[in-house]
């Protein structure tokens, strides 16, 4: 046997046990946690254009554990306040297939949705986080208590692409979650925003998509124009009292920052992480009951894995903001 102190000490190594999110019990019904996390390793919804998101959950579960610490600003320490369990992957027999692997997704979260447990996602490209919404916020939910999400979405694109009602063969793409969510009754784009918007685009009407459908857009020249507090007051003036779900596609950091993953712009900085890490904090105390992390390429992240563990720190974030919730006196 080992001391408590000794335990803790070895907990926290990553090359060390047996690896699951955060070193949390791998538990699969959602009824015996608090917040749930599950990974998500699809990468078809993305076209043909970098496929490797699908190795994200396990490049993060290999990892996550340095990142299971206290929360400095908040003063808690999550692992301690509530039960977290890893559920485990969701299942993808026709991992080929987008359509179906959106489904499956779908299906899988219906579990957690049924169980009204809050849950954070490793993905997997952006197409995930349209599986998981419909899901969560379909009618009647009970995690929503059948209301619409208000989405807080960190981007380096608005994955509101309506020229073409697929992407490469996907329908429910990486590239159309953001619109479709809205014209199925999921998301209230009246109350959500997309922020760090950037890079050159392919037509010069990029935006448009978004503001027709009714989304607060701050692109990332504008974020550094009018700095931290005046954009989270927009953020935060517009949210009303929806359930909010906080997805973070790891291209809105800068190149330099988080190189290993899909879709890289590298001709414009993005976020670094000081600045991404205070805008999620300024949804402290707000209804979050939910978020995902998208877009890793462990293949192509740096050998000291330093995109994985951006990740995790992202993940952590977003858990220490419900757990932070759910203790609130």
């Amino acid at each position: 046997m080992i001391s408590d102190e000794d335990q803790i000490m070895m907990e926290t190594l990553y090359w060390w046990g047996i690896p699951t999110l955060f070193r949390c019990k791998n538990d699969p019904d959602p009824k015996n946690c608090d917040i749930a996390l599950v990974g998500v390793p699809h990468s078809t919804g993305n076209g043909t254009t970098e496929r490797d998101q699908h190795l994200g959950p396990r490049a993060v579960r290999n990892i996550s554990a340095m990142l299971k610490r206290s929360h400095l600003e908040y003063g808690i320490d999550p692992w301690k306040l509530n039960k977290i369990h890893d559920l485990g992957d969701v299942p993808f027999p026709e991992a080929n297939d987008n359509e179906k692997c959106i489904e499956r997704i779908s299906s899988f979260y219906d579990h957690i949705e049924k169980a009204e447990k809050p849950v954070v996602s490793i993905g997997g490209d952006h197409s995930v986080t349209g599986g998981i919404i419909q899901s969560l916020a379909k009618k009647n939910s009970k995690l929503t208590k059948g209301k619409k999400i208000t989405l807080v979405h960190f981007d380096a694109h608005t994955d509101c692409y309506e020229k073409l009602d697929h992407f490469l063969g996907a329908k429910k793409s990486a590239a159309h979650w953001a619109s479709y969510l809205v014209k199925q009754g999921n998301v209230d784009p009246s109350t959500s925003t997309q922020i760090g918007i950037r890079g050159n685009p392919r037509t010069l009407d990029w935006l448009q998509a978004s503001y027709d459908i009714g989304y607060q857009v701050i692109t990332m020249e504008e974020y550094k124009e009018l700095g931290h507090e005046k954009c989270s007051k927009m953020i935060l003036d517009r949210l009303g009292d929806n359930p909010i779900y906080v997805t973070f596609d790891l291209d809105c950091l800068d190149a330099t920052v988080a190189p290993g993953v899909a879709n890289i712009e590298s001709a414009f900085n993005g976020f670094n992480m000081d600045e991404a890490r205070k805008l999620i904090q300024s949804l402290k105390g707000k209804n979050v009951i939910g978020g995902d992390v998208a877009c890793l390429m462990p293949t192509k992240d740096n050998p000291n894995q330093i995109t994985s563990m951006v990740a995790s720190a992202i993940m952590f974030e977003i858990i220490c903001l419900i757990s932070h919730n759910l203790n609130k006196s």
